[in-house]
């Protein structure tokens, strides 16, 4: 059950991260709900359909997360809230090397998880918010046959480019929060520099592992 919820993580992460790019043009005026529960499922309808994909081509899958997520995703954020209050502690290179390589192995997760997609279907729950808000949590719940719905929460903060996701929550586990906990282990292990060694290692080691077109 344990790997059913961390595939099921990426996959939906992923799923989210390629859907904002449609409607980049909307990002500055489409309320965080309606931007997600739109692109999802436009997202979702393409996927389906698309056999490479199905047949695991990550390849594929990879460039179209290069060349679309990036922009819609803080990762600057996202990678400081895995790191933690050890952040401060780093210098401004070794904060750009953070964030590239968290961003890359995000990124290459994401596009393996995807190739697994299925039959997953998606309830998107009501969304309460002000005008006034700038950080909304996108409320969802993951239907799959033959097993229990799961709930995966997307958090997006406003910015002055549009919405941009900076943690998924998934049964109630925060990605960047399950992040801090091994990310505290290398960087006592081998420093902030040792951090980054670790994640350049992982994304080799998922370069190496994902199958070519």
């Amino acid at each position: 059950m344990r790997n059913f919820l961390v595939r099921l993580r990426m996959v939906l992460m992923a799923v989210v991260s390629l859907a904002l790019t449609p409607m980049a043009l909307a990002a500055d005026s489409a309320p965080p709900d309606v931007l997600v529960r739109e692109v999802t499922n436009e997202v979702l309808a393409i996927v389906r359909q698309d056999k490479a994909i199905q047949s695991g081509d990550t390849g594929r899958v990879l460039n179209l997360v290069e060349e679309k997520v990036l922009p819609h995703f803080n990762f600057r954020r996202m990678t400081m809230l895995a790191v933690g209050r050890d952040w401060r502690q780093a210098s401004p290179d070794q904060q750009s090397h953070l964030v590239s390589a968290f961003r890359t192995l995000l990124v290459r997760t994401y596009s393996n998880a995807l190739t697994q997609y299925r039959d997953q279907t998606i309830d998107f729950k009501p969304v309460r918010m002000s005008d006034a808000d700038t950080t909304v949590q996108v409320r969802t719940e993951v239907r799959q046959t033959g097993a229990q719905p799961i709930g995966i929460d997307y958090t997006l903060e406003k910015t002055p480019a549009g919405w941009k996701v900076f943690d998924v929550v998934v049964a109630g586990v925060s990605l960047v929060t399950n992040y801090r906990g091994s990310f505290g282990d290398e960087i006592r292990k081998g420093g902030m520099d040792g951090l980054i060694r670790s994640l350049e290692e992982k994304n080799r080691s998922l370069e190496s592992g994902a199958p070519r077109a």
